[in-house]
């Protein structure tokens, strides 16, 4: 029996252009979208809501990813911004260095998100607009010389890095889960209470095995 991820994505694939700009084009859309999805429909609370104890909120990942954007699809090759004074400034960041990870009190979510929207324009135009091997220059890597391919591998890994983050915060505050949308790519009618305790009875069985490790003194000469 095919898993369920793979059946889905059969018919998802099927169309999809060989061009490979197209295809970069392609998977950034489908993972922005599905940050903000974890985003757009929360209260001002439950998007600002610190959910660690290093306070990574919902929000706060959309605004340190929207300006990641700006700078590696933007200013990098030349095409800073056009509304730059949105951007999180150089001196706020001397002041405070996780000035991107939270909303002040002067913004709102869906402030936030419509920028956020806006330099994903900008970072396409720039995609659209240059070849695979144009370079560009990473100011705060001391001026290192990068090609738009290099630069789009590493953002994209940013990207999906933080998207895993808001798939895993926003389970935590209120149960949604999905891929590219809440909901989206789930076993349908699935028995999660009986699922976590099954996991819950396995990891049991080591509990008292980890205990023991941990109490074991460790040779100093090994």
């Amino acid at each position: 029996m095919q898993h369920p991820a793979l059946r889905s994505d059969t018919a998802y694939c099927r169309n999809m252009s060989s061009d490979e700009k197209a295809i970069w084009q392609r998977y950034y859309k489908e993972r922005r979208e599905a940050l903000i999805s974890k985003v757009e429909d929360l209260s001002e609370y439950e998007a600002r809501r610190p959910l660690t104890p290093t306070g990574t909120s919902l929000i706060g990942i959309i605004k340190h990813v929207l300006n990641v954007e700006a700078l590696y699809l933007g200013a990098t090759f030349g095409r800073p911004f056009p509304q730059a004074d949105e951007l999180v400034t150089d001196e706020a960041y001397e002041a405070d260095p996780q000035a991107d990870w939270y909303a002040t009190l002067e913004e709102t979510t869906a402030g936030i998100i419509d920028l956020y929207r806006r330099v994903i324009a900008h970072a396409e135009q720039t995609v659209d607009l240059l070849d695979l091997d144009t370079v560009g220059h990473v100011r705060h890597w001391g001026g290192k010389k990068v090609t738009l391919h290099w630069i789009l591998v590493h953002n994209f890994t940013d990207l999906v890095q933080h998207n895993g983050q808001a798939d895993i915060l926003r389970e935590q505050l209120d149960s949604t889960v999905g891929w590219r949308q809440p909901g989206d790519n789930v076993p349908e009618g699935y028995d999660w209470p009986a699922y976590v305790a099954k996991l819950t009875r396995l990891a049991e069985t080591f509990r008292q095995q980890s205990s023991n490790v941990s109490a074991t003194p460790r040779d100093p000469q090994q």
